[in-house]
């Protein structure tokens, strides 16, 4: 038998130290291989593919599948083929950062569109900001990611909540009452209807947050008619939102309030019937029956590649509009080099189903167009085109 090795302090800690970098430097390792071989370039669709929020997730998949079936049509990125790997975060968040490992790790994607909800996009920024890998992040949401690797094309609130509570204290009413899901977008997004109603001399007079997966909802519509409330203001998400608004109209609660819906799209209208959907207002940065020409081609493009009854709401656009701008980036960048994409893609501006948009560099959000719509006979009807609103930095500190 040998004699045993010894190792002094100090190369323990060196030897530490390199497996520790080893270990950081190789979440990102398999694409920088296939890279440098010259394969194709890989996209990590990771969404809620089950779990309550899959007609979400579904949507997002579409949108990334379309602008990555465009660019192959069109010869691929830089001569190269995109392929995508789809992950399912199962609404959670913890899988969300499993899935997140596993794409960088085991397939080495070279970027990731998704996740769907804030949880879940704070649970594996820790991750993407480690491997250095660009997370496309598509979801309206309550603003604060300031961050090289994550690029967003959200809805922030200064580009919802000002127009739709502004355009609600002159059309439907001043009285709300706030219901959300119990989660960070939803308390974010009733801070600002807070602060936006005082400016427009309309009063809260409830807020209620409930858990997912809620099947009853009779305490909370007591609560509500008990309010003296004119308006309902929803951020419940998902299914638990159809379950809402069937149950309100059931307890005949729409002879009496008004509802303003923040993320209502054609998904929920596919799930209501036109007595439960009908006379919600909602806002938002697209909706399929824009009568503007890029609004009726997109929506045309959008069937014809997936067929004449795809949903074609602000979600599938969103998240093709932030792949195209991936791909601009490379293209710019003449490379699919993570780090000189995600300098690349900035100061971009392209045309879009509804007018064209910026990619800022102060922060990497985009500037969007938003529209105010109503539910009308299974389909939104616009009530307000607003234009590009112009959200503050989410990289300066107030």
């Amino acid at each position: 038998m040998s004699a045993p090795r010894i190792v002094s302090p100090q190369r323990r800690i060196i030897l530490r130290a390199g497996t520790a970098a080893l270990a950081t430097t190789t979440l990102g390792l398999p694409g920088l291989v296939r890279a440098a071989a010259g394969g194709p370039v890989k996209i990590g669709i990771l969404q809620p593919f089950s779990g309550g929020l899959e007609a979400l997730g579904e949507q997002g998949f579409q949108g990334g599948k379309l602008a990555i079936d465009e660019i192959n049509d069109a010869g691929g990125l830089l001569g190269h083929k995109v392929e995508f790997v789809r992950s399912d975060t199962r609404t959670d968040p913890k899988t969300a950062v499993e899935r997140t490992q596993e794409l960088i790790r085991r397939d080495g994607v070279d970027a990731i569109l998704g996740p769907l909800t804030s949880a879940e996009r704070d649970a594996v920024r820790p991750t993407i900001e480690r491997a250095k890998v660009p997370l496309l992040y598509a979801t309206d949401y309550e603003g604060g990611t300031c961050s090289r690797y994550i690029t967003c094309f959200s809805a922030l609130p200064a580009a919802w909540v000002d127009p739709l509570i502004g355009y609600a204290s002159k059309n439907v009413g001043k009285k709300l009452y706030l219901i959300g899901s119990d989660y960070i977008w939803p308390k974010r997004m009733n801070e600002a209807v807070r602060a936006s109603a005082q400016k427009n001399g309309a009063t809260v007079l409830g807020e209620e947050y409930v858990p997912f997966g809620i099947k009853d909802y009779a305490s909370t519509l007591r609560k509500i008619e008990a309010s003296g409330a004119d308006t309902l203001v929803v951020s419940v998400v998902g299914a638990d939102a159809v379950t809402l608004i069937k149950q309100f109209t059931g307890a005949g609660l729409k002879k009496k309030l008004r509802v303003l819906f923040f993320g209502f799209s054609e998904n929920y209208l596919a799930g209501l019937s036109t007595q439960e959907s009908d006379d919600i207002v909602t806002v938002s940065s697209f909706t399929s029956t824009l009568k503007k020409p890029e609004a009726v081609a997109f929506v045309k493009k959008v069937r014809d590649h997936f067929g004449p009854q795809t949903i074609v709401s602000n979600n599938l656009y969103a998240h093709y509009n932030l792949m195209r701008l991936y791909f601009g980036g490379v293209q710019r960048a003449k490379t699919a080099d993570k780090e000189k994409v995600s300098d690349a893609m900035l100061d971009q501006t392209i045309p879009t189903g509804n007018g064209d948009v910026y990619l800022r560099a102060s922060d990497r959000h985009v500037d969007l167009n938003t529209v105010i719509s109503v539910a009308k006979a299974g389909s939104l009807d616009l009530l307000q085109d607003v234009g590009r609103v112009v959200a503050p930095s989410q990289c300066t500190k107030a």
